[in-house]
């Protein structure tokens, strides 16, 4: 009452106007975030959970009795520096949280989680690839970042018909009417891993079901080629490799930048998200010491200042080239936590002070 009696007094004072321009004045909070450099970009990082669940091994091999789904001995082994700051496990909720607040503190506006297609939804819910996602939700300052789904839609978890389609968009729908899912222009986004699993059917089952739940429709973006006709509004990439079997080779970390920035191209029909590669060398999953992969190509002369260069460039590309990319100015680093691809930016026992997070802090928040 008191209060009514007082806003009552100072609007008779001042006069309407006067007024709203009084209220309207920037607290200390808001002249705070005023003064707080806007983010040159919308950067998000693509999230792999191979790091949680029960290793395959764990019954025959004492170094797997712990260890999480994807942790091979010979990353034990060789590349024990890519061991993140808290342990190779990441299923535990205050992990996560410490995540989002360093992610968010050096610019990174929200995750692109992998998500995984089985035939039926109680398989979807124990796949431990899932876990990541799940304590993201949960955590008290997931409204910090924002997160979408990146669909790895691969052998093996190829979506196929139309009816699956369907009812993996039935089951996407409680994240896509999220708030803090990310959109491009208003429209949830989703991130399709591989583009020749979806076809028109498929995807417009997809869009009728986001119509049905109230939204406007859904933002699909291919990874890699994504025909429009079949209803792909947008593209990006996952990442680029060069060499991905070609045999054991050291290659320059110069040649995936190149190799990038010639495919960043996109059209006012169906605009493109610049995607940047931290780096690439999965030795640690060739190999029967590994996951018994091909062995490729590798560049091991990444670093903090040379990713930073390249997430500047895709910033640089966007500037000169809006008509050919989302209005929000989307950004997709590859990756946070590939640590068996030797794509993450997460801080590791090999960069414990998080250089190469602090290079994108630089670059996006400067």
């Amino acid at each position: 009452m008191q209060s009514t009696s007082l806003l009552a007094r100072m609007t008779t004072i001042v006069g309407v106007v006067g007024f709203v321009m009084l209220i309207a004045l920037p607290g200390p909070r808001q002249a705070e975030a005023a003064e707080s450099p806007a983010p040159r970009a919308m950067v998000g990082a693509y999230y792999f959970d191979g790091w949680a669940g029960r290793h395959r091994l764990a019954d025959t091999e004492a170094w797997a009795k712990d260890a999480p789904t994807h942790l091979t001995k010979r990353m034990l082994d060789e590349f024990p520096d890519r061991e993140p700051v808290w342990g190779w496990r990441d299923d535990r909720l205050e992990v996560m949280e410490q995540q989002i607040d360093l992610a968010a503190d050096h610019g990174i506006a929200f995750f692109a989680f992998c998500w995984y297609w089985h035939p039926t939804q109680e398989q979807i819910d124990e796949d431990p690839k899932h876990t990541g996602l799940k304590l993201f939700l949960k955590a008290r300052n997931s409204d910090r970042m924002k997160f979408c789904l990146l669909v790895a839609n691969h052998e093996g978890f190829l979506i196929g018909n139309t009816e699956n389609w369907k009812k993996a968009a039935e089951g996407w729908m409680p994240y896509f009417t999220d708030k803090r899912h990310v959109t491009v222009d208003g429209k949830p986004l989703v991130l399709m891993f591989n583009p020749a699993d979806g076809h028109s059917e498929g995807l417009g089952a997809l869009q009728a079901e986001a119509k049905k739940a109230g939204l406007p429709g859904v933002a699909i973006a291919a990874c890699g080629r994504g025909d429009p006709k079949l209803g792909y509004t947008h593209r990006t990439h996952y990442n680029i490799t060069l060499g991905y079997a070609g045999g054991s080779q050291e290659h320059r970390y110069a040649e995936l930048v190149a190799a990038h920035q010639q495919a960043w191209s996109g059209s006012r029909g169906q605009p493109y998200i610049p995607e940047v590669t931290a780096g690439w060398d999965k030795r640690p999953w060739e190999g029967p010491s590994g996951l018994n992969q091909k062995p490729g190509w590798y560049f091991p002369d990444r670093t903090p200042a040379a990713f930073g260069l390249f997430l500047k460039s895709a910033i640089d590309w966007m500037d000169a080239h809006p008509e050919q990319t989302t209005k929000e100015r989307l950004v997709l680093v590859y990756a946070w936590n590939e640590f068996g691809e030797g794509g993450y930016i997460a801080p590791t026992k090999g960069d414990p002070d998080g250089r190469y997070l602090k290079a994108l802090k630089s670059i996006v928040l400067r």
